[in-house]
């Protein structure tokens, strides 16, 4: 892997290429060109510098999706520091938790984090930064708050003939050297913090150029909706996207269903890139009440029409997405079959890829035009991926892969990561599936969520859930087993629910009629047996996963 070009070599030259284009906004709000982007790192080096800080140190960013985030990303690596991306999502003890695990010296943090953490929690930590404006919040070095203070003078005296593109002189980095640390979890006892090469990065953006780059040109546009601690919307999203000479957009706030479509209205991405959930909210709440009626469904059925009603229907969701995207890929989670299977009936071009935040994150991929339903693509270059069974094609086993995107370890960790690595170099994701002999991959659910049915058939409550979230009134489910049987929770369409004025006992009924059809297309071993209903959604995983063990 010596022949790996730097990573900050990528930041460099694209800064350098497209020095007066539109780089980072934050949607409403302010635009960064390119070379904006260079200034504001500069500076940032120079405050790290004056703090003491070294090649390796750590340094954490916790907040909304922003251009300053963005902007604190590039700083950190291009000097040689290690980043510490944290979900902002996690509360102040989490948050807490990973700054102190991670020895982290110093953290940003946006305006909705720095009212929930407490710096005497952290005593390692010798600044605080302020994402909005790079202030200071809190700081225990004085030469930190002397350089904050001077910055536009020492900026001045570094660069006294103005700052150009020939000025940027950055860490040069190497492939097996420590870039990121990325923690899975903030609760003490579950987190793990994956250890990130410059390699596993740059193997991600170089897929994505290579594939994605070569049907979306230079100055494209790009919605970035998903967290950025999280590394899907981190690698595809944001580094694949600036170091590709595209403008990117940070929808800054919650990520509310009305908020995306007007998003998606105004900036008109050139792709999209998405989690199963979005999708399916805007496909379920937007486009299905406009094509559920009667006289679609007859149309759909007569040869002489059906298929001019099926472009019009593409038209109407291509439309919900920006009316520009060259295609929708999901990642995540699985998408819900029934919306796969729609999508792919009018054409439209939805994907679906595979990684984990332990390939940073990319495992498998394909471009829709290659898009085998219910697959999640083919192993992307730089990596090698088996199945662990002896007929991958027919009964499912583990996925394994090895290659230029696995990470170096788990952080002080070295039991999990031999769990987790073997000595061949090969990383255990944990997920189940089965392979086709052209190399696509189907994966049925994960290990460790497997259940086993009363006659020791393997049971997979994801493939269930799938079906049962495309019946009536049905908002989220999870399959838990309760002794030997089957229990199906339930969190109902309480919106749909109140809008046709059912009572509990009508969403009662209903949802057992929902359990006897289920029934009907499940084998003996897999039937559910009882039903419980939740009125609140279930708790989720930043990437918008569901915390099964909490309802084990």
């Amino acid at each position: 892997m010596s022949n790996i070009p730097s990573l900050n070599g990528y930041f460099e030259q694209s800064i350098k290429d497209n020095w007066l284009l539109d780089a980072l906004t934050d949607y409403q709000g302010f635009t960064l060109q390119y070379h904006d982007v260079a200034r504001k790192v500069e500076k940032l080096h120079i405050m790290m510098e004056a703090a003491g800080i070294k090649k390796g140190d750590r340094i954490a960013v916790c907040g909304r999706n922003s251009a300053h985030w963005a902007v604190a990303f590039i700083a950190t690596l291009t000097y040689g520091a290690v980043i510490v991306p944290i979900l902002h999502e996690f509360n102040g003890e989490q948050i807490h938790n990973i700054v102190n695990h991670s020895e982290s010296r110093l953290l940003f943090v946006g305006d909705y984090v720095v009212n929930i953490i407490n710096a005497d929690e952290m005593p390692q930590l010798e600044g605080i930064f302020n994402l909005p404006d790079f202030s200071l919040h809190t700081s225990r070095n004085e030469k930190l708050t002397d350089a904050r203070e001077r910055l536009n003078e020492l900026f001045g005296v570094k660069y006294p003939n103005a700052f150009r593109r020939d000025d940027i002189h950055w860490h040069v980095d190497n492939p097996e050297e420590l870039c990121m640390i990325n923690y899975t979890s903030g609760t003490t006892g579950f987190s793990k913090g994956v250890m990130l090469p410059y390699r596993a990065l740059w193997g991600n953006i170089d897929f994505c150029q290579k594939h994605l780059g070569t049907y979306i040109p230079r100055f494209s546009r790009m919605l970035s909706i998903l967290p950025m601690a999280h590394m899907y919307g981190m690698a595809v999203e944001f580094l694949f996207a600036f170091c590709s000479g595209y403008h990117l957009f940070f929808l800054t706030r919650l990520p509310s269903p009305a908020i995306i479509a007007q998003a998606f209205k105004e900036v008109r991405p050139d792709v999209v890139i998405a989690v199963p959930l979005i999708i399916e909210k805007i496909i379920r709440k937007r486009v299905f009440p406009k094509i559920q009626n009667n006289a679609m469904k007859l149309m759909l059925q007569m040869p002489v029409v059906k298929d001019k009603v099926r472009e019009r229907i593409c038209k109407e969701v291509y439309e919900a997405f920006g009316g520009k995207a060259y295609e929708v890929i999901v990642g995540g989670a699985p998408l819900n079959q029934e919306i796969e299977k729609f999508l792919k009936d009018i054409h439209f071009p939805i994907t679906v890829g595979y990684g984990t935040t332990e390939c940073a994150p990319l495992i498998s991929f394909s471009d829709y035009k290659n898009f085998v339903p219910s697959s999640c693509g083919t192993p992307v270059s730089h990596m090698e991926v088996k199945i662990l069974s002896p007929d991958p094609q027919n009964i499912e086993g583990e996925i394994i892969c090895r290659g230029t995107h696995v990470m170096l370890g788990y952080y002080k960790n070295e039991e999990a990561t031999r769990e987790a690595i073997d000595s061949d170099g090969w990383y255990h994701t944990g997920d189940l599936a089965t392979m086709s002999a052209d190399g696509h991959i189907f994966i049925r659910g994960r290990v460790k969520n497997m259940l086993l049915g009363a006659n020791g058939q393997n049971v997979y409550p994801e493939e269930i859930e799938d079906k049962l979230n495309s019946m009536a009134m049905v908002n989220e489910s999870i399959i838990v087993q309760r002794d030997d049987k089957l229990v199906a929770l339930i969190h109902p369409d309480v919106d749909e629910a109140k809008s046709m004025g059912f009572s509990d006992e009508d969403i009662a009924n209903i949802m057992e009629q929902n359990r006897q059809e289920l029934n009907a297309q499940l084998p003996v071993y897999s039937k559910i047996q009882q039903v419980e209903l939740f009125k609140e959604e279930f708790q989720k995983t930043p990437k918008k996963s569901i915390k099964r063990y909490l309802y084990k």
